[in-house]
């Protein structure tokens, strides 16, 4: 029996169907869609930061340091009661490779303490922006919600600037433990050198609040805020004190060291 010729028509379409798929064209150069020049390069990442996860919160304040912040620790007399006082209570949070805090409140015969500490690690999910560079913008908000007073051209705030009563908010819309906002310090209340400022060597940047409040009586109570970033994370310090003495003002020097000192101690662990 002859066989069938194929038709020269049908070998040319054949011929065309097999240098389409094997991504040739007529002139023997490469097709547009196979040239790896034109693959979408894509710019390299921003630098991940330095730190990936955080310290447990309740933890990392020693003993020795509980007692110099909250002197009525030491007086609680029901040992297991004062174990606890030194536990602390860990903040609620949804996420603790993201953020973590704890508090403690103690109660003495002179006042009562309060100290709130936050670790926040920031996490950019933009590729173009650093995680570095995203809490820098984020620390930049929280100082200014502090409204500290404009430096002078030494560097100092003003005598006459905003009075020590702006109490910093917490981070991430987290209660203070002051319980209250209505500041109740004149301007000339604190020296220069105690005003609300930026603190240096601290981190890669730092401020500190601190204000007067009155919290529903004629006792004033008042609260010492140090916030710093390191790197993509940001730790907040809110260390707050109220005399049961009606007329008795905590002194704001002492707290203000005692802060800036847990601070400086937090700093240095995070380097670890």
């Amino acid at each position: 029996m002859q066989r069938k010729a194929y038709a020269p028509g049908i070998a040319v379409l054949l011929a065309a169907v097999l240098a389409g798929c094997t991504g040739g064209s007529a002139d023997g150069g490469s097709a547009d869609d196979s040239n790896p020049g034109d693959a979408g390069t894509a710019s390299p990442a921003a630098e991940p930061g330095r730190y990936r996860t955080l310290p447990e919160p309740c933890a990392v304040v020693s003993e020795s340091t509980l007692d110099e912040l909250l002197p009525g620790i030491r007086r609680i007399r029901d040992e297991e009661q004062r174990e606890r006082a030194y536990e602390g209570e860990p903040t609620s949070t949804f996420d603790t490779d993201r953020k973590v805090g704890c508090r403690w409140k103690v109660d003495s015969p002179d006042a009562t303490d309060h100290l709130w500490i936050d670790f926040e690690r920031v996490v950019s999910y933009d590729n173009s922006v650093s995680d570095d560079s995203q809490a820098e913008q984020l620390f930049a908000e929280q100082e200014a919600s502090a409204h500290l007073p404009a430096p002078t051209a030494t560097g100092t705030a003003p005598t006459g600037g905003t009075p020590a009563g702006g109490s910093a908010a917490s981070p991430s819309g987290s209660p203070s433990p002051s319980g209250s906002s209505s500041p109740s310090a004149s301007p000339s209340a604190a020296p220069t050198e105690l005003q609300p400022r930026v603190l240096e060597d601290l981190g890669d940047e730092a401020f500190l609040d601190d204000g007067l409040n009155s919290s529903g009586s004629t006792a004033e109570q008042r609260t010492v805020t140090v916030a710093f970033r390191t790197s993509n994370v940001i730790v907040t310090i809110e260390y707050a004190e109220q005399p049961t003495t009606v007329g008795v003002v905590p002194d704001s020097k002492e707290m203000q060291d005692r802060a800036q000192k847990l601070a400086s101690q937090l700093a240095d662990s995070l380097s670890d």
